[in-house]
């Protein structure tokens, strides 16, 4: 079909969607025509059709979708000449608007994504140099020894592969700075990488001034390398042995090729996954993003490097002038401004690195704030709707990506819309239950049924909703402040390896509980006009349906900033390995249970309890993932026991002493992706709308009880202490 044939049809099609969604129709075959579509896409999903009928149901969703635009724009909003109720109607209209242009962004990039890549391995005469980057501002020597030995222990041609530690820690203007403790720190930080790197086989790397954050810091790293490629990992990301195997052959295929990136896995849970104890059972917020999002951009040549787990091109970024440093998310400005330039990308959907997320709920907040805020600093910066260079495919992909944290406007006016009418009697969406029934619970339906197309078993219901609201709170000052002044947010970097020993509310929790009482005093006043003014109980109903909906929300959010001790200062990793474990010069037969970064479980048969005394040096022989048939040992302190029979329970301390040892407890964690693609596996399932939306509420109500004992515990504990700090 010629482009002009191409065009004519389109145009066509477009009339009559236009036609149709304009089509003035009563009441009663609105409603009519909205149960036909709900039931048809449920149908559709209960049968599992995928390919075109995926598409139809996305398509019916979508004219439902339209009508409901058309109606609200041209029958629901205020008067003008009522100030008082046209400018909060008018918010709320533009909130609206905001989600709806969102959802069709999704439905262009996710709609059809690209199915995972098959491995590709590079050939084995054509290995290009390979640096590995692991930039590094202020994180503890285990951590890096862990992350630099996984590197190093890569299965790649040793002579093609060099692993850079990037110190931006130990800089000079750090060593020589005014405050005396700031500079004996770094100094004896400089010195204790160095040692570290030394005993690894890494090269040790820091500069003159800490300029540009991490941008800079990898640029410095550019200076003093000359490879082809360069991996990037951040100081917590542990790449597996097979990761350049698995990223490293793309680069052959396209000489226009400037990044591989990877999913990022973790081995700890999110504050909302550790408070509300999901981990195990529910896919990760990250999950949609690395296991639909980026494998749609991928689709459309978009998808970009996530600042870690990655291969990029040296070639590319020397085109470009280096990484990217005006946002502080120079991972997405750097893929932005290569994209530009005519450089291609490549997603491979496997997990390849482990990495650890923050623990706390403050640290969480301070992540996703400077994500805020460097993509917003990314749109007001670069624009990508008019950077030239981009496919019209590409601009829309990055405004998808770059507008979708502008969602805390929207999310705290869809909070408080229903508050103007409850408390103040404010009239700021003008229709009857009748026409919100026809219309807006029909478009809300359909739209959770589109969002349950697109991302499947990836995102449970309401799990979007509860993320966007637990940051939402903290995150709209980040992004005003970003709008005010754009070049005022300055690089921070994320806590590493957090533990709460103690259950205690978040500092940050205070603002949740008041929102949470004044969304239930509205509850009360609902039930309240409903029986004092029944002539509109219509419209309080739903009202107080809205509000009843962020009650449920602010409920579960309380849960999410009531922190849960932890009983381990590190999270631990389930594998089976069979190993031999030593004491007193004897070898008993073993298999380690789970691992941590600090230490290990496990089992030990005909051991017995009796010699077992605590802080006892003993050791773990086991086979290495690189093979060869020769067992190696690692020397442990035991910390526990438990005695059952003829297994006993050892838990252990590593006790590094030489570049070895980091190099096997590394390979105990870290050396084998195929556990992590395993686990996320097993979590992935769809509970579907209906048990999905049950089991939250059940999940919010619990989480509501839980916060709220929380909040009374910890205004006892004041009580009790009347000096403490608050």
């Amino acid at each position: 079909m010629s482009k002009v044939a191409a065009l004519a049809v389109w145009a066509f099609l477009s009339l009559c969607v236009v036609a149709l969604i304009t089509l003035p129709v009563n009441l009663q075959t609105q409603l009519i025509a909205s149960v036909v579509v709900v039931t048809f896409m449920a149908l559709i999903k209960l049968v599992n059709a995928g390919g075109r009928w995926r598409l139809i149901a996305l398509a019916f969703g979508t004219a439902i979708v339209l009508r409901y635009v058309y109606w609200r724009t041209t029958n629901t909003l205020p008067p003008v000449n009522q100030p008082e109720n046209f400018i909060p109607g008018f918010l709320l209209y533009l909130a609206e608007m905001y989600s709806v242009m969102m959802l069709a962004l999704s439905l262009f990039v996710v709609a059809m994504p690209l199915p995972p890549r098959p491995s590709r391995a590079a050939t084995a005469a054509k290995s290009p140099k390979v640096d590995v980057f692991v930039p590094s501002y202020n994180e503890e020597a285990s951590l890096l020894a862990n992350t630099l030995a996984a590197a190093k222990g890569m299965d790649y041609p040793a002579d093609k592969l060099t692993v850079w530690l990037l110190d931006d820690g130990g800089t000079q203007q750090k060593r020589d700075s005014a405050s005396l403790v700031e500079a004996q720190r770094a100094a004896a930080r400089h010195l204790q990488l160095q040692e570290l790197c030394a005993d690894l086989g890494v090269r040790y790397l820091t500069r003159e001034r800490n300029e540009h954050a991490k941008a800079g810091n990898l640029n410095n790293g550019m200076l003093h390398a000359d490879g082809e490629l360069i991996a990037v990992f951040d100081a917590d990301h542990a790449p597996a042995r097979d990761f350049l195997l698995e990223t490293v052959g793309y680069f052959e295929d396209d000489p226009r090729l400037f990044l591989v990136q990877t999913p990022h896995f973790f081995l700890n849970p999110d504050p909302l996954e550790r408070n509300l104890r999901t981990f195990e059972k529910m896919p990760s917020e990250n999950e949609m993003f690395y296991g639909i999002i980026q494998r749609g951009l991928d689709k459309w040549n978009a998808a970009f490097f996530c600042g870690s787990a990655a291969v990029l091109r040296r070639a590319a970024l020397d085109d470009a002038g280096g990484f990217s440093g005006s946002s502080i998310t120079e991972d997405c400005e750097t893929a932005l401004a290569l994209h530009g330039r005519g450089w291609n990308s490549v997603y491979v959907d496997r997990p390849l690195i482990a990495g650890l997320q923050p623990a706390t709920f403050a640290s969480f907040i301070g992540q996703r704030s400077r994500w805020a805020q460097g993509m917003m600093q990314i749109l007001m910066f670069h624009f990508p709707l008019l950077k030239r260079g981009l496919s019209l495919p590409q601009r829309l992909c990055y405004m998808s990506s770059a507008l979708f944290w502008m969602f805390p406007l929207s999310r705290t006016i869809f909070l408080f819309a229903p508050l103007c009418y409850l408390f103040f009697d404010l009239e700021i969406f003008t229709a009857s239950g009748g026409e919100f029934l026809a219309y807006t619970l029909a478009y809300m339906l359909v739209n959770l049924m589109m969002q349950n197309y697109l991302y499947g078993s990836f995102r449970w219901p309401w799990i979007s909703e509860l993320y966007e609201y637990v940051q939402a709170v903290h995150l709209l000052p980040a992004v005003f402040s970003v709008l005010a002044s754009p070049r005022k947010p300055t690089f921070k970097v994320t806590a590493k390896d957090e533990s709460i020993f103690e259950s205690r509310l978040s500092e940050i929790s205070r603002p949740f509980f008041v929102i949470f009482a004044v969304l239930f005093i509205a509850l009360l006043i609902t039930a309240y006009r409903v029986y004092a003014e029944p002539y509109k109980a219509d419209i309080t109903l739903v009202v107080g349906g809205w509000n009843f909906f962020n009650l449920v929300l602010a409920g579960c959010a309380l849960g999410v900033v009531s922190e849960r001790g932890e009983r381990s200062g590190s999270r631990r990793v389930k594998v089976s390995r069979r190993c031999e474990f030593g004491l007193n010069e004897k070898w008993y037969p073993a298999t380690i249970e789970n691992v941590s970064a600090n230490g290990a479980r496990v089992q030990v048969y005909g051991l017995g309890d009796g010699n077992l005394v605590i802080d006892t040096q003993a050791q773990i022989r086991f086979e290495p993932y690189s093979g060869g048939g020769t067992l190696d040992t690692l020397p442990v302190a035991i910390k526990n026991v438990e005695s059952g029979g003829d297994i006993t329970i050892v838990g252990c301390r590593y006790l590094p002493e030489v570049a070895r040892h980091h190099s096997l407890v590394a390979d105990l964690i870290f050396a084998n992706s195929q556990q992590w693609s395993e686990f996320q596996r097993l979590r992935r399932a769809n509970p579907g709308l209906v048990r999905g939306t049950l089991w939250f509420w059940w999940l919010s109500l619990y989480q509501m009880n839980r916060g709220l004992v929380y909040l009374f515990r910890s205004m006892g504990s004041a009580q009790r202490e009347p000096g403490r700090a608050r």
